[in-house]
């Protein structure tokens, strides 16, 4: 999903300590213990945040902004979403792949209300290394590997032709991971932790991420959609190594090489500094990292049944037997 042009900024919290949310560590503060002496990440999270994934080129050269600043962005991202909404030339809309045809109005956007908080500070992107907040350009190799894949997504003989987040297998804009990215909705996490594994249920689309605690890879001929997950603790951080991956995810065009590192830290009630790193010499010019707020948020986690009313897969398969019959009537 290409919505990194009209989404400026953030997530929100309200703490119960003198902190502002998404800080390094409050002070005076320790995060609370599992049985087995681990930080407890367990709860109902949403990494929902205004801020896009790359700076926006207005905004270049300024890695964060006052309150003030933040505020006027904020105000204006929000009044965007109503002056657009039910607009054929709605930007959210186009963003999430309506192409103009109302399949998404004000009612389906929820980014939350403000800039994500990081030290104490508002951030103007996601990505904070290269320092100007833009992913690094890819390779050629991989503009020549995305040709193909585009020219294969133009196939449109079976279901099983249509690429996974089409037939709501998988979520779009990588909110499932990793890295677990904020998109336009359904931002929420579920993390539920034992002394061997921690599992991150994510609302869209209902996807379980298994991350096994000292655990080793798989073996290379292995591989799943989300990859394979392993984890270990550094002090109080949660650190997750996740390779494996298969062809079919791609996050931004990356290969099977895809290698993410996780980083998950309790730094006060109500938020986990989360910090990611991707690296794929076979795709990107450098490895690039990002780093965000998950912020307490009320559960549940609802279903998400994506997937059994997809009446659009029949939609796009029935219009490609139409045109096939146009053409031969020609």
């Amino acid at each position: 999903m290409n919505y990194r042009s009209i989404l400026l900024a953030g997530a929100l919290t309200l703490t119960s300590v003198a902190v502002l949310p998404g800080q390094t560590k409050a002070k005076n503060w320790s995060a609370p213990r599992t049985p087995d002496g681990k930080p407890d990440l367990q709860g109902v999270w949403t990494n929902a945040t205004l801020t896009p994934l790359e700076r926006p080129a207005a905004l270049a050269g300024k890695a964060t902004l006052t309150d003030a600043e933040a505020a006027a962005l904020e105000k204006k991202s929000i009044d965007d979403v109503q002056k657009y909404d039910g607009k054929s030339e709605n930007p959210f809309a186009d963003a999430a792949g309506s192409g103009g045809t109302g399949g998404y109005n004000a009612l389906f956007v929820d980014r939350g209300s403000e800039l994500a908080r990081v030290d104490g500070v508002k951030r103007t992107s996601l990505v904070v290394d290269p320092p100007d907040g833009k992913v690094p350009p890819i390779t050629p190799e991989a503009k020549q590997r995305n040709q193909a894949m585009m020219r294969a997504y133009n196939k449109f003989d079976s279901v099983k032709d249509r690429p996974l987040a089409e037939r709501c297998l998988l979520s779009f804009g990588s909110s499932s991971g990793p890295p677990m990215l904020p998109v336009m909705y359904n931002n929420n996490y579920e993390i539920v932790q034992t002394p061997d594994n921690v599992v991150i249920l994510v609302e869209m689309v209902h996807d379980a991420r298994i991350i096994r605690i000292n655990g080793t890879h798989a073996p290379a001929s292995v591989r799943q959609w989300l990859g394979d997950s392993i984890g270990h603790w550094e002090g109080d951080t949660l650190v997750v190594d996740t390779t494996n991956f298969t062809d079919k995810t791609r996050f931004r065009g990356a290969s099977e090489n895809l290698h993410v590192i996780e980083r998950f830290t309790r730094v006060d009630p109500n938020n986990i500094l989360y910090k990611v790193t991707i690296d794929d010499p076979t795709t990107f010019a450098k490895a690039w990292s990002a780093e965000y707020p998950f912020v307490a948020t009320k559960g549940p986690i609802y279903e998400y049944a994506c997937h059994e009313g997809n009446y659009a897969m029949t939609d796009i398969l029935g219009g490609a037997r139409k045109a096939e019959a146009a053409k031969e009537n020609k």
